[in-house]
């Protein structure tokens, strides 16, 4: 189906899908690892710094120590995900070209970034609990867009929205399903050698917003080799453990003002935060963060953290802490006790790409104030991991470091899936989304109505 031809689906075209899973099973220390055959709703994951095996050694850094892209193949007809018992997914759009971030307006409207067509749509707040309804295009001719975001956030003029080359604007008011104007360039010029997922945040106030820039590389292997006084020189002005050369100003969470005239790095040492979000009633930023390859299977953990103003998260000469990365040894001893350690560790390679946090009334009352955060899937280990949803614990606010699996069930088996959870987002009625960029997709779930 066309994209242009997309039609949401009504809740009752499909049939739920339930797993039921002790939810005692909890896994920690070396059963906190695994792959796909050990997932399933409700099993428990606790991966902490001291769980994680040795690094490998020796590899070549832009040569895969394994290399297997996953083979994505059409879905069974009614084939669904795994959900805990109690819930109910179905399929609520599809039709798209490479689905990937959603918001939710103020007023309930749905913003997707159709990433592989360059659009952004918006599909209305009553979709999914009435007739079918046909999303609009809201804007395109964008390259790759991926973060959006609402500013101010409560009643907001624009709509801004991260492509892979620069950050615009669009003028918005309440209900609007396609742009007033035409994009406004807020920040240029944003280099898009590899990582190209720029996610986006706004503080409550409006008044700063946040963009996340990957990595051009692995390991900044060609960074050229400066003296340790320019390197102090460097970082005065683009913050501590900031890369140069290449990497300049990537592998970080920069912050800038709402029309784009300051600019600076806000944290550095985040090899690809593909991510944002900022926990509900605060101004804690928060990411995801896709780690670097080819030290092993487990190792490093991919992960969810705070962001701190003037943090440093080690990348590339530590990870996970005060690790030290094998290929870089003693090339920046002065910075190890400098790295921030995550707050929460997810299994190596399982590629997070996005988290939103729950805050509404419809699940059980023990998911408020969690985290949902989509694991695109592994390509470099031999046994998969990722292609699921999690849920990330809070306890009064605070991260309790475990993580639970919550939709599961794309991976048939080692060489195939039929769907990549790429974007997470929770609507006004309680209900979570998740889009499925490689077939297209987006899934609503939804708490089963009580007997």
């Amino acid at each position: 189906m066309r994209a242009s031809s997309l039609w949401v689906h009504v809740p009752l075209l499909c049939l739920a899908s339930l797993v039921s899973t002790d939810a005692a099973d909890l896994r920690t220390g070396a059963a906190a690892f695994g792959d796909w055959q050990t997932d399933a709703p409700g099993v428990r994951r606790h991966i902490r710094a001291s769980d994680l095996p040795a690094p490998k050694t020796g590899t070549d850094d832009e040569t895969p120590d394994f290399r297997s892209n996953v083979k994505v193949v059409d879905p069974v007809p009614g084939a669904l995900p795994k959900v805990p018992d109690g819930f109910v997914v179905q399929e609520f759009a599809s039709g798209l070209r490479q689905p990937r971030t959603m918001r939710i307006a103020p007023n309930g409207d749905i913003f997707l970034s159709e990433s592989g067509a360059g659009r952004v749509l918006v599909v209305r707040a009553t979709a999914g609990a009435g007739a079918p309804a046909k999303p609009e295009v809201f804007a395109e001719n964008l390259d790759r867009p991926y973060g959006i975001v609402f500013q101010p956030p409560a009643a907001p003029q624009y709509v801004y929205v991260a492509a892979a080359n620069q950050v615009v604007r669009f003028p918005y008011r309440d209900g609007d399903i396609r742009a007033r104007a035409p994009a406004e360039v807020v920040v240029g010029n944003i280099p898009t050698k590899r990582h190209w997922t720029r996610d986006l945040a706004v503080s409550r106030d409006g008044s700063r917003l946040f963009v996340a820039i990957g990595s051009g590389s692995n390991l900044a292997g060609d960074m050229p080799g400066w003296p340790a006084d320019k390197i102090r020189q460097h970082e005065r002005t683009h913050g501590r453990g900031a890369t140069w050369g290449e990497e300049e100003n990537r592998a970080v969470v920069r912050v800038f003002d709402p029309e784009g005239k300051r600019i600076s790095n806000y944290a550095t040492g985040l090899r690809n935060c593909s991510g944002l979000a900022m926990q509900p009633r605060t101004d804690t930023l928060w990411c995801v963060v896709n780690e670097r390859d080819h030290l092993g299977e487990d190792v490093p953990p991919d992960y969810m953290t705070r962001v701190q103003s003037g943090g440093f998260y080690g990348w590339p000469w530590y990870y996970i802490g005060a690790h030290e990365d094998p290929r870089l040894k003693g090339k920046r001893t002065d910075l190890k006790k400098q790295v921030i350690a995550p707050d929460v560790l997810i299994q190596a390679h399982s590629a997070a790409l996005s988290l939103a946090f729950y805050d509404r009334d419809a699940f059980p009352s023990e998911y408020r104030g969690d985290a949902f955060v989509a694991l695109h899937g592994s390509w470099n280990r031999p046994k998969r991991t990722g292609y699921k949803v999690i849920r990330v614990r809070f306890k009064d606010g605070q991260p309790t470091g475990e993580y639970e699996d919550f939709l599961t069930g794309f991976v048939l088996d080692g060489e195939s899936v039929w769907g990549r959870p790429a974007g997470v987002a929770v609507t006004h009625d309680g209900a979570l989304l998740v889009s499925d960029d490689a077939n297209g997709t987006v899934f609503r779930v939804t708490r089963t109505a009580p007997r």
